[in-house]
């Protein structure tokens, strides 16, 4: 039966996107280096012609995975907003999604170890780190204006602690257990650096 161009780009689409996430997986579990197109052709089973024809080098299977990386955030953020939730559980919710996603989802454990791999890649990364600090500011910035935030609470200063201690101990569970205690990890640093932050009920007694 012939095929149309709508069929025929549908089918580019979901195989595109297999190849991405088989790719993913490889770079997630033998790094950059370590990981060869022959390898991502045997995985999603395919020839290796068939992965040059949707990227045409492991560069560019590289920057893909990370660029899908960078796409989740801002779904993910809509999907929390829509939650209905404060500002300051909307910052809490949006990590905690990121802590699943680093024991799930291979584009993220792949993105992540790509970027940290960025000079052998030999090819303009997103620096990391940066849009996390970004919307964690802008997180904190709408808690503050609401009163979510204690006085002394910078939101700047907070957002870069915060983004610095999840992916800190992120990358320390990492590297000794393969990420096996990070979400017992993550509690900890949640349920210690946040009612820091919170602003205190206001009540007799607390003014």
């Amino acid at each position: 039966m012939p095929q149309g161009p709508d069929l025929r780009q549908d089918r580019a689409v979901r195989t595109r996107a297999e190849i991405l996430r088989c790719a993913a997986r490889l770079f997630a579990e033998r790094g950059y280096q370590q990981t060869g197109i022959k390898d991502v052709a045997e995985q999603v089973g395919m020839t290796k012609g068939a992965v040059y024809f949707h990227f045409p080098n492991k560069q560019a299977l590289a920057v893909a995975v990370v660029e899908a990386l960078y796409a989740t955030w801002p779904r993910t953020l809509e999907a929390v907003r829509a939650k209905g939730l404060s500002p300051l559980d909307t910052v809490i919710e949006m990590f905690n999604e990121a802590t699943s996603a680093f024991l799930n989802d291979p584009i993220m454990q792949a993105g992540t170890r790509l970027q940290n791999e960025r000079d052998v890649i030999d090819v303009e990364l997103p620096l990391p780190y940066v849009d996390w600090t970004t919307l964690i500011s802008s997180l904190l910035r709408e808690a503050a204006a609401q009163g979510q935030l204690a006085e002394d609470v910078d939101p700047e200063v907070a957002a870069r602690v915060a983004v610095a201690a999840f992916f800190g101990a992120q990358h320390i569970s990492n590297n000794l257990y393969d990420r096996a205690d990070f979400a017992e990890r993550w509690r900890e640093v949640r349920d210690l650096l946040f009612p820091a932050l919170r602003a205190k009920p206001r009540g007799p007694g607390n003014g």
